[in-house]
């Protein structure tokens, strides 16, 4: 061991000193806060970003291509299927799943009371495993009977509310078109998504209902909803999809269909980057502050020190290996805090929100062991780098009046 480590050693565990005690415990107490607080604000907006991501992706899908005209409405001007267009879309890569699916516009009336909402036609094909996970009561469209199936329908549980309806209740929609065209309807199935965008616009139908309705042919459909593997990259999905298909047909990614909620998860990066900086300078005025007292402290021994022929700079070193002790407790005190509760409640769910408000019901946590590792090492490197200047104080103090110092 070097003699500014052994020093280090003996002044941070065999000391009796009182006067730093207090302060000592503020700062490592103020770097435990700061890293759990940095550990959990990262990991519950990235736990948000995801859940209201995934919830999006998991009604609307990652890509939707649409006829290519100017019509701008919730109703899209029909195409015809094609085998050789799902082929041509899965061939970009990166797709998961390609599922046909059409809207029309459309007014429930029930008790009494009228909402507008959109119907979503889906098929036979269509992936229920992210709506059966958002499932408040009853089932999915089932198609073992696909007659059946043209009068089942799922409707949000905001819509139910609204309209006082519930499972196994039937509705009446009507459809504003020449002529107006009504439909009884029974809900099979209520869900929740969490978000008002989808909750009060949309209900869930059958494919072939649309049809009927539009006077389309069964080889017409509305779109095709596409579901990717790696949302980051999606815009490139997107191109290269679009880049196979005619000219007739356009893709539109999910951030552009919802770029409302996109741009607000966006900005959720930048309270991200203010926390971290407030907490690091939190930790690095504790930190300035323990060690300045501590060479105050200690100004006899250092002018022992140098009168002995110490150099400045082991001197310095002295309190830095002191320093980077404390930080460490600090640090190890800090993982303990923001991974065990985060933890906690990833398991247990214990921190509740307004879904209203939220999107969601609980405060959602995303731990990756790879920020863990960064915060830390972020925050030792700051810290120490940042303590060097106070340190220099040590230069400051002559071994004649650092001797008579009490």
């Amino acid at each position: 061991m070097n003699l500014a480590g052994f020093i280090s050693s003996r002044i941070t565990f065999k000391s009796k000193r009182t006067f730093s005690k207090l302060i000592v415990r503020i700062a490592i107490i103020g770097i435990m806060l700061g890293l759990g607080v940095m550990i959990l604000s990262v990991a519950v907006i990235k736990g948000f970003k995801q859940e209201i991501r995934e919830k999006v992706r998991g009604f609307s899908g990652d890509i939707q291509i649409v006829k290519t005209d100017n019509n701008e409405s919730y109703e899209r001007s029909a195409f015809v299927d094609s085998a050789r267009y799902i082929k041509n879309i899965k061939s970009a890569g990166m797709v998961t799943g390609v599922y046909r699916y059409a809207t029309k516009p459309g007014i429930i009336k029930a008790n009494g009371e009228i909402e507008g909402v959109v119907l979503k036609g889906v098929d036979k094909d269509y992936d229920w495993s992210h709506m059966k996970q958002t499932l408040v009561n009853g089932t999915v469209i089932n198609y073992k009977d696909s007659t059946d199936a043209k009068n089942q329908v799922m409707i949000s549980q905001t819509t139910a509310n609204r309209l006082k309806l519930k499972a196994g209740d039937d509705l009446m929609m009507y459809f504003v078109q020449e002529p107006v065209r009504k439909r009884k309807l029974k809900i099979v199935g209520i869900f929740s998504l969490g978000v008002d965008e989808v909750d009060k616009t949309f209900v869930i139908g059958d494919l072939g209902l649309i049809r009927r309705l539009n006077d389309w042919n069964n080889g017409e459909i509305g779109g095709y909803e596409v579901r990717i593997k790696n949302f980051e990259k999606i815009s490139q999905a997107a191109d290269a999809i679009e880049s196979r298909l005619p000219i007739l047909l356009k893709a539109y990614t999910v951030v552009d269909n919802y770029p409302t909620i996109f741009e607000w998860l966006a900005m959720l990066d930048v309270n991200i980057i203010v926390m971290l900086v407030l907490m690091i300078i939190v930790a690095v005025i504790n930190m300035i502050s323990a060690l300045l007292i501590m060479i105050l402290e200690r100004t006899s021994m250092i002018g022992i020190f140098k009168a002995m022929g110490a150099g400045d700079w082991v001197i310095q070193k002295v309190f830095l290996y002191n320093a980077a002790y404390l930080i460490g407790v600090g640090l190890l005190l800090g993982n303990l805090l923001g991974v065990g509760l985060g933890l906690f409640q990833y398991s247990t769910h214990f921190f509740k929100l307004e879904q209203s408000s939220y999107y969601m019901t609980f405060v959602p946590i995303k731990i990756e062991w790879l920020d863990v590792a960064l915060l830390n090492a972020g925050t030792l490197a700051i810290c120490l780098l940042v303590l060097i200047i106070p340190s220099m104080l040590v230069t400051r103090i002559t071994p004649v009046k650092a001797i008579r110092f009490k």
